[in-house]
């Protein structure tokens, strides 16, 4: 079943694309909610104009994620662990950490934003990337010290 997508769908196509879908997944899931209408002239013309303002929109967005991957690189953050006497840390540093950290320095970023291979388990310092958009990433000086005795 061919339908013309009114949104983004992950996995299927953008805004405008005329996608061809099973005709269970147009019926139950991308028509009832609005996602996708039926391809006709008119529809076209209407998703077209959207597509328009939605690159417009996107373009703007990208610039913003742009400024923010730009204030990301030029910080660090500090990440503090209990370890033992070789720096290895009795639990590890995971990705939301860091981006709890990033977030208390004012900078917003989700949990998901920040990739990390695998969980920091040693003292010292690491390039962990965060990805904000497609086009649009920065690495984050990451420094996990040795927690202070209470």
């Amino acid at each position: 079943m061919e339908l013309l997508l009114k949104q983004n769908v992950e996995h299927v196509g953008r805004i405008g694309d005329v996608v061809k879908v099973k005709p269970g997944y147009a019926r139950n899931y991308l028509l009832p909610r609005g996602l996708a209408v039926m391809v006709t002239k008119t529809n076209v013309a209407e998703i077209e104009r959207a597509r328009a303002a939605a690159m417009a929109e996107e373009v703007q967005r990208v610039a913003g994620l742009k400024d923010l991957a730009a204030k990301i690189a030029e910080a660090s953050v500090t990440i503090e662990g209990r370890a033992n006497a070789e720096g290895h840390l009795f639990g590890s540093v995971t990705g939301s950490n860091v981006a709890a950290a990033l977030r208390e320095k004012g900078l917003p970023v989700e949990d998901k934003q920040v990739r990390l291979e695998n969980p920091l388990k040693e003292i010292g310092v690491y390039d962990v990337l965060v990805h904000l958009h497609a086009d649009v990433e920065a690495k984050v000086k990451v420094w996990v010290v040795q927690q202070k005795p209470q």
